[in-house]
């Protein structure tokens, strides 16, 4: 997965931090110039990593921490809380409900998986119990309404596009004056892919947006893109009022630092990421969890989360085994069904459920 190595270089700085006899201003500066180093290598801006070295400083101060403190554990949880702050600039504007009509657009670079990400989005919702549809806003890339009816179709999601109407904000306007008499959930609004440099996409983008009233404007961002995320998600933000941010290609690239940094450029929250091409590798993003996969440590509320989301287990067997993962009590008959569970789904590599499995079992 993207970032791996960015986690593998934070793990080690900070266990050498802990190998160290005593820990001091010098052992906690080679430290944070470390995870730096990682930082800047994964394309995270430096601005951002410069502003994470000082908060970390400002919170640990050694020389007046009282005798008998865990200097280390300290540093850690310091560490950890920034890098939580550098991914999570708060709650998305607006979090769509079940049984309320929603309408969300979905925004983008040109190549950045929008489309895709959008029956993605819907197929999680439609999984959940919700109605959803999609719209085909994107009259400008020729095959654009091919590719969402073929993935609408194969997600058995209801959709809407027009193979003669060139004008974007007619078809996005008809779309969702239809699904709404439908009584759909969830309207989902997908529209051309657009460089900041494009003018007259962005004007169309504004235009769709006012014509629509979305409750909620999602940006997608290709984690591969690097720092010029930061100018394109700005670009966008100052043009739409984006609510949200969806992270995709999480599975091949290994400098996606600069599309989660990308964050701060929107003041808006990373809901989703994109983690392969299939229509079922698509998680909630949580940056606890998240940051925990990425250092290695046990992600219990994930893999709690997975289970409930994922495993098909009878609806009286499962909240019997959430509640004694929540305990931590784990044992091997409870190993043995989770999998057999677990085999319903498919190939076990396309399962994350597992890869945080094991950290419990090791």
């Amino acid at each position: 997965m993207v970032l791996a190595e960015l986690g593998g270089s934070i793990t080690r700085a900070l266990q050498q931090m802990n190998n160290a006899i005593v820990v001091d201003e010098k052992v906690l500066g080679e430290c944070l110039n470390e995870i730096a180093r990682a930082l800047l290598h994964a394309d995270v801006r430096f601005d951002l990593v410069r502003h994470l070295q000082t908060n970390v400083k400002n919170l640990v101060n050694l020389n007046h921490l009282a005798a008998g403190h865990n200097k280390r554990k300290i540093i850690q949880n310091a560490i950890f809380d920034e890098l939580c702050k550098l991914l999570d600039p708060g709650k998305p504007t607006f979090t769509p409900e079940l049984g309320k009509p929603s309408v969300v657009m979905f925004v983008g670079l040109q190549g950045a998986g929008k489309t895709t990400t959008c029956t993605k989005y819907a197929h999680y919702h439609r999984k959940m119990g919700w109605k959803t549809a999609l719209v085909c806003a994107d009259t400008f890339r020729a095959g654009a309404f091919d590719q969402l009816k073929l993935n609408a179709t194969k997600a058995k999601i209801p959709f809407y596009g027009s193979y003669v109407d060139s004008d974007p904000v007619k078809v996005a306007v008809e779309g969702v004056k239809r699904f709404k008499k439908e009584n759909c959930d969830l309207i989902i609004v997908d529209t051309s892919g657009r460089h900041k440099q494009e003018a007259a996409l962005f004007e169309e983008m504004r235009q769709v947006s006012e014509a629509t009233k979305p409750d909620l404007i999602i940006f997608v961002m290709d984690s591969s893109i690097g720092q010029s995320a930061f100018d394109q998600a700005e670009a966008f933000k100052q043009s739409v009022s984006v609510g949200a941010v969806i992270v995709t290609k999480m599975d091949g690239h290994a400098k996606g630092g600069g599309a989660l940094s990308a964050v701060a450029a929107t003041k808006s929250p990373v809901i989703f990421l994109g983690t392969g091409e299939h229509m079922n590798e698509f998680e909630p993003f949580d940056v606890k969890s998240f940051l925990n996969r990425l250092l290695g440590k046990g992600d219990l509320s994930g893999l709690i989360n997975t289970i409930q989301r994922n495993v098909p287990m009878d609806q009286q067997q499962q909240p019997e085994l959430l509640q004694k993962l929540s305990k931590g009590n784990f044992t091997l008959r409870m190993m043995y069904e989770l999998i057999q569970n677990l085999l319903e789904m498919g190939p076990l590599n396309q399962v994350c459920t597992l890869s945080r499995l094991t950290l419990y079992v090791s």
